[in-house]
């Protein structure tokens, strides 16, 4: 008697789902979403020029030129390959990049990842077996590196902690 009830439970289900339009309805944007927030850039793709967006991307592919991604995520999966800057909140290398690097919370490069260029961070990440060649810098206070050009003058540089301090305030 029990696989009877099993049996008229399915029959009820697509009742209960076609007169309750609104259950399918929520998971359905929730999908959307996640998907207009993930971009793709496939192995077989290749783009050259400026990258700009505000979701975050894959790239599987190859990208010559600049990426700004304000506030988002850029991986470089294990087949791309990015020549240029890039700038990011994240940005997670398992593949190959040859260019400047600088983001608002982190860089990894994966054990299978290659870099060659610098890389801007608070936080970096170089797993076991990562290639590397640039340098790092880990100073967290980008307002004061955007200061000092704003000021035009790099010959008194015996003088920036005090100008820096005036100007500052």
């Amino acid at each position: 008697m029990t696989w009877m009830k099993n049996k008229q439970e399915p029959e009820t289900r697509p009742v209960r789902s076609g007169t309750a339009g609104t259950e399918p309805g929520p998971p359905a944007p929730k999908r959307e979403k996640r998907m207009e927030k993930l971009v793709n850039i496939g192995q077989s793709v290749e783009i050259r020029g400026e990258l700009q967006g505000n979701e975050d991307l894959t790239i599987e592919g190859k990208v010559d030129g600049k990426i700004t991604l304000k506030g988002h995520n850029l991986t470089v999966g294990a087949n791309g390959r990015i020549k240029g800057e890039i700038f990011a909140k994240t940005v997670l290398v398992v593949g190959e990049v040859n260019g400047n690097v600088a983001a608002d919370d982190k860089i990894e490069v994966a054990a299978t990842g290659s870099m060659l260029g610098d890389i801007r961070a608070p936080r970096v990440i170089l797993a076991d077996g990562a290639r590397f060649k640039g340098a790092i810098d880990m100073d967290s206070g980008r307002s004061k590196m955007q200061e000092k050009p704003a000021s035009g003058s790099q010959a008194g540089s015996e003088k920036p902690p005090h100008a820096m301090s005036a100007k500052g305030s």
